[in-house]
């Protein structure tokens, strides 16, 4: 490996110890709570060494989130060509979110979780915001394509698909939250939403070995 390689590889793998280190003082601490300067104490570098990687506090909030919606973009494209049934594949991609979650607990907590106001401007937060969008549009498209194919009621996409997310990420909120809960069995419980909204999306509702009369 040559000089610039590996400079190029330790200035990534720095980054990378930011914002993890800045990943653990948000949700332990909040982020209103948390200073660039508390970031540099815990990797024991000076903040002037944060600034040549992060503009502010803010800015590193972004990339935490846009690499969190990365991962699940990344994610939700592996399973979508898993199966060719459109309603199974939504079930994957609703679940796969779930699992996303409960497995990455910190990185959920701060990308949607946390209350960021007032120092954090929302309108700051382009690349967060360009793939939140993208990670969002696997589930309008898993929609819609059930919906043009049949296998849903002629429901609204976007309603419908932030009515899903709502589902999905209220039950993935909860078991992080209130992990301490006595919860049925967790698969069994995912398994369960799932059934109960995407079901009820169904051409002819009910399940589909139902009779239709």
């Amino acid at each position: 490996m040559g000089v610039q390689e590996r400079r190029a590889r330790e200035k990534q793998e720095l980054r990378q110890e930011i914002i993890g280190a800045a990943r653990d003082l948000f949700v332990r601490e909040g982020f209103q709570n948390v200073s660039m300067r508390k970031i540099a104490e815990k990797i024991e570098y000076s903040p002037t060494t944060i600034y040549l990687y992060f503009e502010d506090k803010a800015d590193l909030l972004d990339c935490i989130c846009e690499e969190t919606f990365a991962k699940l973009e990344r994610k939700l494209t592996s399973l979508e060509a898993s199966t060719a049934d459109p309603v199974e594949r939504l079930r994957r991609g609703l679940r796969a979110y779930i699992e996303f979650g409960l497995k990455h607990p910190n990185d959920y907590r701060v990308a949607f979780l946390m209350d960021i106001k007032p120092e954090a401007d929302p309108e700051r937060m382009l690349r967060c915001h360009s793939m939140g969008d993208k990670t969002f549009d696997h589930l309008r498209q898993a929609v819609s394509t059930c919906v043009a194919a049949g296998l849903f009621r002629p429901v609204p996409v976007e309603a419908t698909s932030q009515a899903l997310w709502a589902a999905i990420h209220g039950l993935t909120s909860l078991l992080i939250v209130h992990s301490s809960y006595p919860w049925v069995e967790r698969s069994f419980l995912i398994e369960t939403l799932l059934d109960t909204i995407v079901n009820g999306l169904r051409a002819g509702g009910g399940r589909p070995d139902e009779d239709d009369h």
